[in-house]
Protein backbone atom coordinates (compact mmCIF):
# COMPACT_ATOMS: atom_id res chain seq x y z
CA UNK A 1 0.00 0.00 0.00
CA UNK A 2 1.77 2.60 -1.22
CA UNK A 3 0.58 5.89 0.02
CA UNK A 4 0.56 9.61 -1.61
CA UNK A 5 2.81 12.24 0.09
CA UNK A 6 -0.47 14.37 1.00
CA UNK A 7 -1.97 11.38 2.51
CA UNK A 8 1.23 10.94 4.46
CA UNK A 9 1.15 14.56 5.39
CA UNK A 10 -2.61 14.04 6.26
CA UNK A 11 -1.93 10.69 8.77
CA UNK A 12 1.32 12.47 10.63
CA UNK A 13 -0.65 15.93 11.45
CA UNK A 14 -3.65 13.62 12.51
CA UNK A 15 -1.48 11.41 14.93
CA UNK A 16 0.66 14.05 16.55
CA UNK A 17 -2.91 16.32 16.96
CA UNK A 18 -3.87 12.82 18.67
CA UNK A 19 -0.59 11.78 20.76
CA UNK A 20 -1.47 15.80 22.28
CA UNK A 21 -4.98 14.89 22.62
CA UNK A 22 -4.51 11.72 24.63
CA UNK A 23 -2.06 13.44 26.87
CA UNK A 24 -4.81 16.44 27.56
CA UNK A 25 -7.72 13.52 27.65
CA UNK A 26 -5.71 11.97 30.39
CA UNK A 27 -5.92 14.92 32.38
CA UNK A 28 -9.62 15.45 31.92
CA UNK A 29 -10.19 12.26 33.60
CA UNK A 30 -8.66 14.12 36.95
CA UNK A 31 -10.49 17.04 36.27
CA UNK A 32 -13.97 14.99 36.54
CA UNK A 33 -14.22 15.42 40.35
CA UNK A 34 -14.51 18.90 39.82
CA UNK A 35 -16.62 20.19 36.64
CA UNK A 36 -15.26 23.82 37.43
CA UNK A 37 -12.85 24.45 34.50
CA UNK A 38 -13.17 21.39 32.38
CA UNK A 39 -14.82 22.75 30.05
CA UNK A 40 -12.24 25.54 29.59
CA UNK A 41 -9.62 23.37 29.74
CA UNK A 42 -11.30 20.86 26.79
CA UNK A 43 -11.53 23.98 24.63
CA UNK A 44 -8.00 24.82 25.08
CA UNK A 45 -7.00 21.02 24.21
CA UNK A 46 -9.48 21.45 21.04
CA UNK A 47 -7.71 24.73 19.68
CA UNK A 48 -4.41 23.40 20.46
CA UNK A 49 -4.96 20.24 18.33
CA UNK A 50 -6.23 22.19 15.85
CA UNK A 51 -2.95 24.16 15.92
CA UNK A 52 -0.83 21.10 15.22
CA UNK A 53 -2.69 20.46 13.10
CA UNK A 54 -2.52 23.56 10.59
CA UNK A 55 0.77 24.29 11.13
CA UNK A 56 1.87 20.81 9.90
CA UNK A 57 -0.12 20.96 6.71
CA UNK A 58 0.38 24.23 5.93
CA UNK A 59 4.05 24.09 6.24
CA UNK A 60 3.54 21.23 3.74
CA UNK A 61 1.37 22.76 1.54
CA UNK A 62 1.16 26.60 2.31
CA UNK A 63 -0.83 27.16 -1.29
CA UNK A 64 -3.90 25.46 -0.42
CA UNK A 65 -6.91 26.39 1.76
CA UNK A 66 -8.60 25.79 5.17
CA UNK A 67 -11.54 25.22 6.41
CA UNK A 68 -11.22 24.11 10.53
CA UNK A 69 -14.10 23.77 12.98
CA UNK A 70 -12.29 26.15 15.47
CA UNK A 71 -10.42 28.58 13.12
CA UNK A 72 -12.99 28.92 10.53
CA UNK A 73 -12.23 29.12 6.72
CA UNK A 74 -8.58 30.76 4.69
CA UNK A 75 -8.78 30.92 1.27
CA UNK A 76 -5.77 29.64 -0.20
CA UNK A 77 -3.25 30.76 -2.91
CA UNK A 78 -4.56 27.41 -4.74
CA UNK A 79 -8.12 28.25 -4.88
CA UNK A 80 -8.83 24.76 -6.07
CA UNK A 81 -7.59 23.12 -2.64
CA UNK A 82 -8.63 22.65 0.78
CA UNK A 83 -8.29 20.91 4.12
CA UNK A 84 -11.18 20.67 5.87
CA UNK A 85 -10.15 19.70 9.48
CA UNK A 86 -11.89 18.90 13.10
CA UNK A 87 -9.77 18.18 15.48
CA UNK A 88 -11.70 17.12 18.08
CA UNK A 89 -15.02 15.16 17.02
CA UNK A 90 -16.75 13.62 19.65
CA UNK A 91 -15.88 17.02 22.37
CA UNK A 92 -18.90 16.19 24.90
CA UNK A 93 -17.53 12.30 24.72
CA UNK A 94 -13.71 13.89 25.48
CA UNK A 95 -15.45 16.00 28.19
CA UNK A 96 -16.64 13.44 29.99
CA UNK A 97 -14.13 10.71 30.12
CA UNK A 98 -15.18 8.40 27.65
CA UNK A 99 -13.11 7.29 24.93
CA UNK A 100 -14.60 7.73 21.99
CA UNK A 101 -13.42 10.64 20.22
CA UNK A 102 -11.31 11.43 16.98
CA UNK A 103 -9.31 13.39 14.77
CA UNK A 104 -10.77 14.29 11.01
CA UNK A 105 -8.65 15.74 8.46
CA UNK A 106 -10.00 15.48 4.87
CA UNK A 107 -8.58 17.48 1.26
CA UNK A 108 -10.89 18.74 -0.74
CA UNK A 109 -10.04 19.38 -4.64
CA UNK A 110 -12.05 21.59 -6.85
CA UNK A 111 -14.98 20.37 -4.59
CA UNK A 112 -15.15 17.05 -4.41
CA UNK A 113 -13.32 15.16 -1.08
CA UNK A 114 -10.26 13.16 -2.36
CA UNK A 115 -8.65 11.80 0.74
CA UNK A 116 -9.65 11.66 4.11
CA UNK A 117 -8.59 10.18 7.54
CA UNK A 118 -10.21 9.35 11.09
CA UNK A 119 -7.54 8.48 13.96
CA UNK A 120 -8.63 7.64 17.00
CA UNK A 121 -6.21 8.38 19.39
CA UNK A 122 -7.48 6.14 22.75
CA UNK A 123 -7.30 2.66 19.95
CA UNK A 124 -5.14 3.84 17.94
CA UNK A 125 -6.65 3.29 14.67
CA UNK A 126 -6.60 5.33 11.78
CA UNK A 127 -8.94 5.00 8.70
CA UNK A 128 -7.99 6.55 5.68
CA UNK A 129 -8.86 6.68 1.72
CA UNK A 130 -7.80 8.26 -1.19
CA UNK A 131 -9.92 8.48 -4.13
CA UNK A 132 -9.40 5.42 -6.18
CA UNK A 133 -6.82 3.68 -3.80
CA UNK A 134 -9.48 1.70 -1.36
CA UNK A 135 -10.24 2.24 2.26
CA UNK A 136 -8.34 0.99 5.17
CA UNK A 137 -7.86 0.85 8.99
CA UNK A 138 -3.88 0.65 9.80
CA UNK A 139 -2.58 -2.19 7.27
CA UNK A 140 -6.24 -3.37 7.05
CA UNK A 141 -8.65 -3.08 3.47
CA UNK A 142 -11.99 -2.02 4.54
CA UNK A 143 -15.03 -3.26 3.28
CA UNK A 144 -18.64 -2.34 4.45
CA UNK A 145 -20.45 -5.41 5.47
CA UNK A 146 -22.17 -7.80 3.59
CA UNK A 147 -25.48 -7.89 5.95
CA UNK A 148 -28.86 -8.05 3.23
CA UNK A 149 -31.91 -8.50 6.13
CA UNK A 150 -32.73 -5.11 7.98
CA UNK A 151 -34.05 -7.49 10.57
CA UNK A 152 -29.84 -8.22 11.21
CA UNK A 153 -28.53 -4.59 10.32
CA UNK A 154 -27.05 -2.14 13.42
CA UNK A 155 -27.46 1.41 12.43
CA UNK A 156 -25.96 4.61 13.98
CA UNK A 157 -26.99 8.22 14.10
CA UNK A 158 -26.55 10.82 16.44
CA UNK A 159 -29.49 12.33 18.79
CA UNK A 160 -29.92 16.21 18.97
CA UNK A 161 -29.48 17.40 22.07
CA UNK A 162 -30.08 21.15 23.81
CA UNK A 163 -32.92 22.27 22.47
CA UNK A 164 -32.51 21.76 18.87
CA UNK A 165 -35.04 22.01 16.31
CA UNK A 166 -34.49 18.01 14.87
CA UNK A 167 -35.18 16.64 17.63
CA UNK A 168 -39.11 15.46 16.47
CA UNK A 169 -37.51 14.32 13.20
CA UNK A 170 -35.12 12.17 14.43
CA UNK A 171 -37.72 10.48 17.15
CA UNK A 172 -39.99 9.65 13.94
CA UNK A 173 -37.11 7.98 12.40
CA UNK A 174 -35.96 5.79 15.25
CA UNK A 175 -39.93 4.86 15.86
CA UNK A 176 -39.84 3.80 12.03
CA UNK A 177 -36.36 2.16 11.73
CA UNK A 178 -36.21 0.49 15.20
CA UNK A 179 -38.88 -1.95 14.86
CA UNK A 180 -37.16 -3.06 11.76
CA UNK A 181 -33.65 -3.54 12.61
CA UNK A 182 -31.15 -5.50 15.01
CA UNK A 183 -30.27 -1.62 16.61
CA UNK A 184 -29.75 1.70 16.65
CA UNK A 185 -26.62 2.58 18.59
CA UNK A 186 -25.50 6.63 18.90
CA UNK A 187 -22.08 6.86 20.12
CA UNK A 188 -21.67 10.46 20.00
CA UNK A 189 -18.59 11.05 17.52
CA UNK A 190 -20.18 11.10 13.25
CA UNK A 191 -16.48 10.71 12.14
CA UNK A 192 -16.07 7.46 14.08
CA UNK A 193 -19.82 6.84 13.20
CA UNK A 194 -19.18 6.72 9.52
CA UNK A 195 -15.90 5.40 10.04
CA UNK A 196 -17.69 1.98 11.59
CA UNK A 197 -20.12 2.01 8.68
CA UNK A 198 -17.07 1.60 6.57
CA UNK A 199 -15.20 -1.00 8.58
CA UNK A 200 -18.51 -2.94 8.23
CA UNK A 201 -18.94 -2.78 12.56
CA UNK A 202 -22.39 -0.64 11.71
CA UNK A 203 -24.41 -1.41 8.66
CA UNK A 204 -25.50 2.19 8.32
CA UNK A 205 -26.19 5.96 9.45
CA UNK A 206 -27.87 8.99 9.14
CA UNK A 207 -27.80 12.20 10.19
CA UNK A 208 -29.56 15.70 10.22
CA UNK A 209 -27.42 18.89 10.98
CA UNK A 210 -23.86 18.23 10.65
CA UNK A 211 -20.90 20.43 9.58
CA UNK A 212 -18.44 19.83 6.23
CA UNK A 213 -15.99 18.86 8.95
CA UNK A 214 -17.83 16.05 10.59
CA UNK A 215 -18.91 14.49 7.45
CA UNK A 216 -16.08 14.98 4.70
CA UNK A 217 -13.27 12.29 5.88
CA UNK A 218 -16.09 10.09 6.13
CA UNK A 219 -17.61 10.35 2.66
CA UNK A 220 -14.06 9.50 1.02
CA UNK A 221 -13.64 6.87 3.21
CA UNK A 222 -16.99 5.20 2.88
CA UNK A 223 -17.01 5.59 -0.63
CA UNK A 224 -13.79 3.72 -1.53
CA UNK A 225 -14.93 1.30 1.20
CA UNK A 226 -17.77 0.34 -1.13
CA UNK A 227 -20.99 2.28 0.70
CA UNK A 228 -23.51 3.86 -0.83
CA UNK A 229 -23.52 7.96 0.19
CA UNK A 230 -25.94 9.77 -0.28
CA UNK A 231 -27.69 13.24 0.72
CA UNK A 232 -30.81 12.62 3.18
CA UNK A 233 -33.04 14.88 0.98
CA UNK A 234 -32.30 13.82 -2.76
CA UNK A 235 -31.16 16.34 -4.80
CA UNK A 236 -29.35 17.89 -1.70
CA UNK A 237 -25.57 18.47 -1.12
CA UNK A 238 -24.28 16.28 1.64
CA UNK A 239 -21.32 19.17 2.88
CA UNK A 240 -23.21 22.46 2.29
CA UNK A 241 -26.65 20.87 3.82
CA UNK A 242 -24.66 18.22 6.62
CA UNK A 243 -27.66 15.90 6.01
CA UNK A 244 -26.36 12.36 5.14
CA UNK A 245 -27.64 8.92 4.96
CA UNK A 246 -25.19 6.09 3.83
CA UNK A 247 -24.75 1.69 4.25
CA UNK A 248 -23.51 -1.10 2.33
CA UNK A 249 -25.04 -1.69 -1.03
CA UNK A 250 -27.26 -4.33 -0.22
CA UNK A 251 -28.82 -2.64 2.57
CA UNK A 252 -29.18 0.90 0.94
CA UNK A 253 -32.53 0.90 -0.35
CA UNK A 254 -34.12 -0.60 2.32
CA UNK A 255 -32.62 2.06 4.88
CA UNK A 256 -33.18 4.99 2.75
CA UNK A 257 -37.12 3.93 1.98
CA UNK A 258 -37.36 4.03 6.32
CA UNK A 259 -35.53 6.95 6.82
CA UNK A 260 -37.20 8.90 4.17
CA UNK A 261 -40.56 7.68 4.86
CA UNK A 262 -40.95 6.76 0.74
Amino acid sequence: MALSANLNVMLRAARKAGRALAKDFREVENLQVSMKGAGDFVSRADIAAEQIIKSELMNARPTYGWLGEEGGGEEGKDPTRRWIVDPLDGTTNFLHGLPHWAVSIALENKGQVVAGVIYDPTKDEAFFAEKGEGAWMNESRLRVSGRDKMIEALFATGLPFGGRADLPETLQDLARLMPTCAGVRRFGSAALDLAYVAAGRFDGFWERRLNAWDLAAGVIILREAGALVEPLREGGDILEDGEIICANEAIFDKFAKVIRDT
